[in-house]
Parts: C-alpha cells; structure tokens; sequence
C-alpha cells in the first residue's frame, strides 16, 4: 500500500509542474520553467510479467532548453534495488520517448537522502557503461520556509517545505506561513487552496506536525468552507473519538473526491461513485484523492487492481 505522505512528495508536481525549477535551485542545479508540462502514463511495464511503475512522469517544455521528461519519486527509505530500478526508468525513458530524462529522489528523511543522492555506477569497476545520477530533494536541500510574505509568493514550495521539514523543530513555522498564504489564496481560487490543503495533510504523514495542522486548520482556517477543510475542523472538535472521527472523515474525503472529479468533468457511473462513498479505509481514500488531481477517468483514479 502505498502512503499518503508517498503520494504528496511527488504529486505536488503534477499541481505545478514548474515547482520542479524552483526546487533544485537549492542544489545549485539549474533548470528554465517550463512553459508547458504535459503528465504523460507512469506506467513503464513490458511485455512480459514484470510491471514497473514510477511515480510521477511529466514532459516538461521550456522555451531556453527543449522538452525533457522529469520522472519524480518519492523515497520513503533506502533500498538497495531501486538504483537499479531507477537506471530501468531512464534508460527504458530515453528509449520511449527519445527525450532526455531526469530523475528527481524526494525524501522528508536526511538518511535517505544522503542514501539516495549517491552516484551509482553500473558496469565493470574499470569501465562503468552507465552511471546513475538523480537530484535529490530533502530536508537539508530545500529551505524552511517560514514567513507569511515568501509562502504567499510560492505556495507549492511551500507545501514541500512542510513536507521535507515535517520531523523538524521549523515545521511550526512552516505551517502557520503556509496557514496565511492560504487564506489569501481561498479567496481567489477556493478549489486550489483546497488541494494544497489535502496535500500538506498527507505530506506530513502520522508525524506531530500532522496533529498541529488540524488544529490550525480548525483555528486559522476556520473562514475556509471547503469539505475538506470542514472534516479536518470537525475531526478537531472531535478529538478523543477516534473511531467516530475515523469514520467521519473517511466520509468526508470521499465526497471531496467526487466533488474534485465532478468540477474536472470526470464521468463516475454509480458503480464508482458508490465505491469511492462506500470506502472507509483513509490511507486508499488518500492515494485515491491525489489520484484524482489529474485522472481523466475514475479508472485512473482506482489505479491497478488491488492499488
């Protein structure tokens, strides 16, 4: 099962594309903002029984440098396959599409990060044939972003502040910044201050900082009428009554992922609609939600069988 918090680190660049340009500034590495992205299937299974998938693919047009493909994954612990896995995805990528790829490594752990920013030869020690190079975004290379004025000017970067930082004493900070830069938002665009809100919730995981945002989103956000926003200051007001809480809440996200699948125009039958109504698991409703941000159809929001 894949969590939340996987599914936030890398999914907010499918919200903005462009976040990707602004983000790896910190690592002295630069990128021109696209002037177009286009989210292209994640699925790079062949033919035969192997399915590989990662986690946010993105063709990304600049008007200075061409087209480029940004593959994203969200890396929640060190494994000693993925570099593996990792060099499959570009070299299959490259393949495909004849663009260049590149991988961005997310991680909100500083040991994975150091893990996962590692050059990976592959190849004989004296002539490696390939050699794997991601950009790795973590605590320690994203900044804290801590004030109203900077988290109004960039609200995504601010959400993977939260989420990179979320173990961090600064996680305070971030989220009554982010907190203010979105009530300016809710003004002009309700809808999207609504999904930054959802993927700050599941950007900051089971970690106490998940705890501060609900009690900020019951406090300072109480002006926001959004359903989400309503279930997280109901779940507030609720505290103590876990199992009442659990179910109200998995209720209400379930009718603001109809509710965010109904504006996009995707078609539900009452089959799906029913499914996602009658889901009381919060962990698929999560994945389903921030599926839902850019599915074109309720199959892209259920995933593979058994997702």
């Amino acid at each position: 099962m894949v969590s939340s918090s996987h599914e936030a680190l890398h999914r907010i660049f499918q919200e903005d594309p462009a976040l990707f340009a602004r983000a790896v500034k910190a690592l002295g590495v630069s990128f021109a903002e696209p002037v177009s992205a286009v989210p292209l299937t994640t699925d790079l299974t062949e033919n035969r029984p192997v399915e590989r998938r990662v986690d946010t693919l993105l063709r990304m047009e600049t008007g200075d440098n061409g087209s480029f493909l940004l593959a994203v994954e969200s890396q929640g612990k060190q494994d000693r396959d993925k570099p593996a896995s990792w060099a499959y995805y570009l070299s299959h990528l490259h393949a495909k599409y004849r663009l260049p790829p590149v991988l961005l490594v997310v991680c909100a752990d500083r040991r994975t990060a150091a893990w996962a920013a590692r050059e990976v030869d592959i190849g004989p020690q004296q002539w490696p044939s390939l050699t794997v190079r991601p950009l790795v975004l973590g605590p320690d290379q994203l900044p804290v972003i801590d004030s109203p004025d900077e988290a109004a000017r960039d609200i995504p970067l601010t959400v993977l502040s939260a989420a990179l930082h979320r173990r961090d004493r600064d996680a305070d900070a971030i989220l009554k910044a982010l907190a203010s830069a979105l009530k300016g938002l809710s003004a002009d665009d309700g809808n999207t201050a609504s999904i930054f809100i959802e993927l700050t919730e599941q950007g900051l995981g089971k970690t106490p900082a998940a705890e501060l945002w609900r009690q900020i989103m019951a406090a300072d956000l109480s002006f926001f009428q959004s359903e989400t926003a309503q279930n997280l200051r109901a779940e507030g007001r609720e505290e103590g009554r876990a199992e009442g809480q659990a179910k109200g809440r998995a209720e209400g996200l379930a009718e603001a992922i109809l509710l965010l699948m109904e504006r996009r125009g995707v078609v539900v039958s009452e089959e799906e609609r029913a499914r996602i109504a009658g889901c009381g698991d919060l962990d698929i409703l999560a994945v389903w939600f921030s599926r839902a941000i850019t599915a074109s159809s309720a199959a892209d929001v259920f995933g593979a069988e058994g997702d």
